[in-house]
């Protein structure tokens, strides 16, 4: 067959290009860092919202609070372009399960949006606050501690059980298909699992946002994606695996 037919017939019926699939692991891997680390050093620049035991200290650090908004934005974007990146690609061993990870992840990124709306909201009446002369109304602080427990349901609830969903579903097309090493996958499943026990401990108080608990629950899947990006920029799919479909 010559070789423009057999391309054809490998666009037809959705192959890509080895080259194409090499890219999409790249963009997927680097999407996988800059959320995590994103993520991460958002809460450090956040602390003044979610940590502050004092509802002014948010308007005294509007710079520090405002890069922090800034991560979690780069966050939500990037959580949602880590699914979409690998699509192409493990559609082809399991179109659903595919299909749902991009859905459970851009869920992901509207929870980190909403979130990081209600910060916003909260910073604002911290300026109101202060402008008031910082008064020892109960209505400010019981209105502040309102707003930061929404953000906690949000981000430390709703944004984890989206987050484990989506990473399961993709993490089990992987281990049908063998793109990435099945102790890879399998490690990936463990931790969303992990995470998902973590978020239903919170939902019935046995542990509170970022306790020992939840961080011991959340590290093994932290780690996992830190490695499985690595993996996927330096060794990328399965080109054997790729060469069957």
């Amino acid at each position: 067959m010559p070789v423009a037919n057999r391309a054809r017939e490998g666009f037809l019926h959705g192959r890509e290009p080895a080259e194409s699939s090499r890219v999409n692991a790249v963009v997927a891997g680097v999407l996988l860092i800059v959320a995590t680390v994103a993520s991460l050093i958002s809460g450090r620049f956040l602390a003044p919202v979610t940590d502050s035991s004092s509802l002014g200290d948010a308007a005294a650090q509007q710079g520090q609070v405002a890069t922090g908004v800034l991560l979690v934005f780069i966050a939500a974007l990037a959580a949602p372009g880590i699914a979409v990146a690998l699509y192409p690609v493990l559609r082809r061993f399991g179109e659903g399960l595919s299909l749902g990870a991009v859905a459970f992840r851009v869920m992901e990124g509207v929870f980190y949006a909403l979130g990081v709306m209600v910060l916003l909201s909260l910073s604002t009446l911290s300026g109101a606050f202060v402008d008031a002369g910082s008064p020892p109304d109960q209505h400010f602080t019981t209105l502040s501690q309102t707003m930061l427990a929404q953000y906690h349901w949000l981000v430390d609830v709703g944004l984890l059980f989206a987050f484990s969903l989506g990473g399961l579903l993709y993490y089990l097309v992987f281990y049908r298909s063998r793109l990435i090493p099945r102790w890879l996958s399998a490690w990936g499943i463990g931790g969303v699992m992990l995470l998902m026990i973590a978020a239903v401990l919170l939902i019935f108080g046995v542990i509170t946002p970022l306790s020992p608990g939840q961080i011991v629950l959340a590290a093994p899947i932290g780690v996992q994606e830190m490695v499985l990006a690595v993996w996927l920029i330096v060794k990328g799919f399965d080109r054997s695996v790729l060469a069957r479909q």
